[in-house]
């Protein structure tokens, strides 16, 4: 009976740890960053596409929006392609197995 019942703590030792390997690549902030960056590179970017003469002019003369928003998207791929070519490793839990000498000690 032993046996059987540390088979099912394995298996949810198991479980669980696959769940946190996945939670940690879930909240990862590169993943954030790099998508808040590329959604907003895309709004900035369209916004700057067609300028008006106003915005020109403040800017003097410089598209500020379009030159920010590829920034921004560049940014944000840069992000998302550290995310792709590094993922996070998972995370090793060593199981504390006791021996009868540490048991005893």
């Amino acid at each position: 009976m032993s046996e059987n019942s540390e088979h099912d703590v394995q298996r949810a030792v198991a479980e669980l740890e696959g769940r946190s390997t996945t939670a940690s690549r879930l909240f990862d902030l590169r993943l954030i960053i790099g998508g808040l960056f590329v959604v907003y590179g895309v709004i900035v970017t369209i916004a700057g596409i067609d300028p008006s003469d106003a915005s020109l002019d403040k800017s003097e003369g410089v598209n500020i929006n379009l030159w920010t928003g590829i920034a921004m998207l560049l940014l944000g791929i840069f992000f998302l392609g550290w995310l792709k070519l590094r993922p996070t490793p998972p995370v090793e839990v060593e199981a504390e197995t006791k021996t009868t000498e540490e048991e005893g000690a």
